[in-house]
């Protein structure tokens, strides 16, 4: 498994494609259309890789970045940018994944168009509806993945726990004990 799926819901797992996005050189996950292709089948959208070309990663990159920019308003209080909500709305009308029942079970397949129509839907339910209010940025202050706070108290501070939260929590262990050595 190349890809990290800390949120839980897909298209935030997409925007985190592109990692450490303040820093001056952010971490891209999908630089290659193999990488798109693994990122569909490793998120269960597809049980074959759709055969992503160079165009097809173009067009998916700016969809993250739309949903992104989304995003990021809903999390600042900003009205939502009307190109992104386009865009989002323009993959949303797409086809769906096929979804195929055989005596085996079911297979999950189509094209990169269908695998981000079925991203932007999930998008539009998100930011259209309750779940917009549970949307939070991870504090870990390098991480930039957004995430559903579904915790009971919502008081959840990190994307993940095992990855950002652990960091975190380390982190401040070494600081306390490294200032009472000093004391």
């Amino acid at each position: 498994m190349i890809h990290a799926f800390p949120c839980g819901t897909l298209p935030l797992d997409f925007v985190g494609t592109l990692r450490a996005r303040r820093n001056a050189a952010p971490i891209e996950k999908l630089a290659v259309p193999a990488q798109l292709d693994a990122w569909f089948v490793e998120a269960g959208i597809f049980d074959a890789a759709p055969g992503a070309d160079a165009t097809d990663l173009a067009v998916a990159t700016e969809l993250r970045e739309s949903i992104y920019s989304l995003v990021a308003a809903r999390l600042d209080g900003r009205p939502m940018p009307e190109r992104a909500i386009a865009e989002v709305n323009r993959h949303a009308a797409g086809l769906p994944v096929t979804l195929r029942l055989h005596a085996d079970g079911t297979t999950r397949t189509g094209t990169v168009a269908q695998g981000l129509a079925a991203l932007a839907r999930e998008t539009v339910e998100i930011l259209g509806g309750d779940d917009a209010a549970l949307l939070r940025e991870c504090a870990r202050p390098e991480c930039t993945q957004a995430y559903l706070d579904r915790s009971r108290g919502h008081r959840r501070e990190w994307c993940a726990m095992k990855t950002c939260g652990n960091r975190v929590k380390a982190a401040s262990y070494r600081a306390r004990h490294h200032s009472s050595a000093e004391a």
